[in-house]
């Protein structure tokens, strides 16, 4: 039998921001078997590919040895070959200083089918995010993107007209040109560009880390000796670059600068990592626990089977919301199954799980804990029978509080709440290292298990708890929280950063 040829799919990883992904190519993501990604690409890209994909490094910039690319090109053809489909994740734009040529070259030789999927270059890019015009009518009709490092073996006279890039009367952006920066800017002034040129170096475009310089073209060379400038790097030169014609809306948020660490079960995290890239922070995803369906699926289908026999169904998590729900339509049942049932959700988060299924809750107390949905309950509990769907793990009082006051509750276990044991080692070494400025902690479980994923690294960074039942949790763990959430949500945990901060 013929093996089939897969397809390779170039696709602009955009100039670092995980969210300026165009969507064809999160499509492409989504549907590969091989993700082959450079330095330059965000690791967060990686989260749309499904999780049985191979994902290979190219190599990081600094970090042990980068492939060649002909090591690059051959990687492409194998899995190609063997009916992969692959996706070659590149920096900015692939067509823009990206190698395009030769790989496309190299897998047109081979006979294996490829697409392009363009990127936000990081000239563009570089200009919004630091607050430039590129072409600002009365300061530039037009721009120009530059190599600043060539090819190898080249002089810098053998390839670019530097005379009339001096002359050019618009907007010049070097790429790749920090480590050359001296023979290109010096070059540009043999050749009669004005000494007073305006220079804007953008670092990390995009980024939360994002560093921004200026100087003059001729300063340029002892700057960013002094310093210390490393890539990845763009130098915009010419009068744009000194004005800030647009507000510095990206470095001016409040949490610009800011790296938090969310640890939420990954399929969670984005309610509470999107908010926070919002407000400029970099958010780092590492889950303390994971959540899985319950080993065995007895006990809910006997429940679901009986569901008449109660009179509450009571929700302890987002989690039993979704896990419950879906196994009833797997069932074959629909809302109906739930009859003239009552439901009690422990909070909004949960409630609002229930109401993305146009379930509404009957009872929800103010505080979101256990003890307060008991204190909303007790009174109504006489001669009731609750059903209460829960995790593996977790605490006894709301069913104990319920018996206590003549209700019968029947507990079954909806999800597993389970440790994660090994974290990402960039997430490990970001710790030690006292990188992360703000560690979120979730529940009680989160923070147990944080503490055995990095010890006393907690203590390099500051942690802010959901509730206080977590920052008593945290304490007793030796781990004394810098903010407790006034409301138990995602939101709760921003608003606890924010205030702290703006102390």
């Amino acid at each position: 039998m013929v093996q089939p040829i897969g397809k390779v799919t170039l696709v602009g990883a955009g100039p670092g921001d995980p969210r300026l992904l165009t969507l064809r190519g999160k499509q492409c993501l989504e549907a590969a078997d091989v993700v082959l990604y450079d330095y330059l690409a965000s690791a967060e890209l990686l989260r749309h590919a499904p999780a049985n994909a191979e994902k290979i490094c190219l190599g990081r910039h600094g970090q042990g040895r980068r492939l060649t690319q002909v090591e690059i090109c051959r990687l492409m053809v194998q899995h190609a070959s063997a009916g992969r489909r692959v996706v070659r994740l590149k920096g900015g734009d692939p067509g823009i200083f990206g190698r395009l040529v030769e790989e496309a070259e190299a897998l047109q030789l081979a006979g294996i089918p490829l697409e392009v999927v363009p990127g936000v270059t990081t000239a563009i890019a570089a200009g919004a995010f630091a607050g430039i015009a590129l072409t600002d009518r009365d300061r530039a009709s037009c721009v120009a993107f530059v190599a600043g490092r060539e090819q190898a073996g080249k002089r810098l006279d053998e390839s670019l007209d530097y005379r009339g890039l001096a002359q050019f009367p618009g907007t010049l952006v070097f790429y790749m040109g920090v480590t050359t920066a001296p023979a290109w800017s010096q070059a540009l002034l043999d050749h009669g560009k004005p000494s007073d040129t305006p220079v804007r170096l953008v670092r990390r475009c995009s980024l939360p880390g994002q560093e921004t310089w200026s100087c003059s073209l001729d300063q340029l060379a002892p700057f960013v000796a002094t310093h210390e400038i490393r890539p990845p790097v763009i130098a915009i030169v010419g009068p744009v670059a000194e004005s800030q014609v647009l507000s510095n809306w990206f470095a001016d948020r409040p949490l610009f600068g800011q790296t938090v660490l969310v640890t939420r079960p990954a399929h969670q995290a984005g309610a509470l990592a999107d908010p926070l890239l919002e407000l400029g922070a970099e958010v780092l995803v590492q889950p303390a626990i994971e959540i899985h369906p319950p080993d065995d699926w007895a006990p809910v289908d006997r429940a679901i089977d009986r569901l008449r026999e109660f009179d509450w169904l009571l929700f302890s998590s987002r989690n039993g919301v979704e896990f419950f729900l879906q196994r009833l339509r797997e069932r074959g049942h629909d809302w109906r199954a739930l009859g003239a049932l009552k439901i009690a959700a422990v909070g909004p988060a949960t409630a609002d799980a229930l109401a993305e299924r146009h379930l509404d809750v009957d009872v929800q107390p103010k505080e979101y804990r256990a003890e307060s949905l008991a204190d909303e309950l007790t009174p109504l509990a006489s001669g009731q029978r609750f059903l209460l769907l829960r995790a593996n793990r977790g605490r006894e009082i709301l069913a104990d509080s319920l018996e206590e006051a003549g209700g019968k509750v029947e507990q079954v276990t909806v999800y597993d709440s389970q440790d994660v044991t090994t974290p990402e080692s960039r997430i490990t070494e970001a710790m030690l290292a006292g990188a992360v400025d703000w560690v979120t902690v979730t529940s009680s479980a989160t923070a147990q298990s944080l503490v055995h994923l990095f010890g006393k690294s907690l203590a390099r960074t500051k942690l802010v708890a959901i509730s206080p039942l977590t920052a008593t949790k945290l304490t007793e763990l030796g781990y004394r929280p810098t903010a407790v959430a006034r409301e138990s949500t995602s939101e709760g945990i921003v608003e606890a950063i924010l205030d702290t901060r703006s102390a």
